[in-house]
């Protein structure tokens, strides 16, 4: 028995060695830096585990926050209880610099009913360690609802812009602020919002400024009429220098359009190349004035 044992322990320590090393093959290699496929594929993780109801799968940081409409949740509450696939549009915001993945979609919630979605997450070495969400089903708090919107008359989102017009970091989200100015005052034109002619907006997918609005008056997204929203407030989300896309998160203030103690928020990405604005897409939702994103700070418009 004892002229044994040693042979077995080196066998059982041989095993566990091959065993070791083999469960550190199978294991990914962490990038030094997370590209552009590393924060495409962080947002699919998020996605695939939402839709699974697996919040222990997602690579998180041991700190994550996640927020959904502005609370402070515990990953897997709200939203990831119903969550049930894909629906038909998904525009990711890559923003390598930023470390900062972001996506504006169409999901499915409950009974495969089309619900509108905002992800904004943060990397940290290569986990996910802030997560902002904006959820909107077809309720009275979406005020307009047209999923199908989103992917009629919206290739302008999809363009990738030649290298030589993709503009700088700072000029792009000094070309998206133009346009929280622009409500602030009520006019584009007065600011000089810098629109391509045939810019347009779409709103829970609702075309409501150029080509495809049907509203009266909303042909020229720059001549359009617009109400003053002197509370406007803005925060950079996130830009994707790629596609040339813009994020921002807007806090549109108490005004009279939208009810006594209540305001609009918006998740709003532009696509601007060239020192132009060329398409505006808005997820939106109505909520309580004094209700926050939870992140902040959003900044009022100059």
């Amino acid at each position: 028995m004892s002229s044994r044992r040693p042979q077995a322990m080196k066998s059982f320590a041989a095993i566990a060695f091959v065993a070791a090393l083999l469960v550190t093959l199978a294991r990914p290699v962490a990038a030094k830096s997370c590209d552009r496929s590393c924060l495409s594929g962080l947002l699919t993780d998020y996605l695939q585990d939402m839709f699974t109801h697996n919040p222990s799968a997602l690579p998180v940081t041991a700190n994550v926050r996640f927020t959904e409409n502005g609370k402070t949740l515990k990953l897997g509450e709200g939203f990831w209880q119903s969550a049930s696939g894909m629906g038909p549009y998904r525009r990711d915001i890559l923003d390598v610099p930023g470390h900062t993945a972001a996506t504006q979609a169409v999901v499915l919630g409950a009974d495969k009913q089309p619900v509108l979605f905002t992800v904004r997450l943060k990397e940290t070495g290569g986990k996910i360690s802030q997560i902002e969400t904006m959820v909107v089903p077809h309720d009275k708090n979406s005020l307009i609802f047209n999923p199908d919107g989103y992917v009629q008359g919206n290739a302008q989102m999809a363009v990738v812009p030649p290298a030589s017009q993709i503009d700088p970091r700072a000029d792009a989200i000094k070309i998206a602020m133009k346009y929280p100015e622009g409500l602030k005052i009520g006019s584009f034109e007065k600011v000089n919002t810098p629109f391509a002619p045939d810019a347009y907006r779409i709103e829970n997918g609702i075309h409501t400024a150029g080509p495809g609005c049907k509203m009266k008056g909303c042909e020229n997204i720059k001549a359009q009429d617009i109400i003053t929203h002197p509370g406007v407030r803005a925060r950079f989300a996130a830009y994707d220098d790629h596609l040339g896309i813009v994020l921002l998160y807007l806090d549109f203030g108490q005004t009279s359009r939208y009810g006594q103690g209540r305001k609009l928020v918006t998740f709003e990405s532009f696509k601007i190349y060239g020192g132009q604005i060329h398409a505006v897409n808005a997820i939106l939702r109505i909520t309580s004035v004094d209700s926050t994103s939870g992140w902040g700070p959003e900044l009022p418009a100059k």
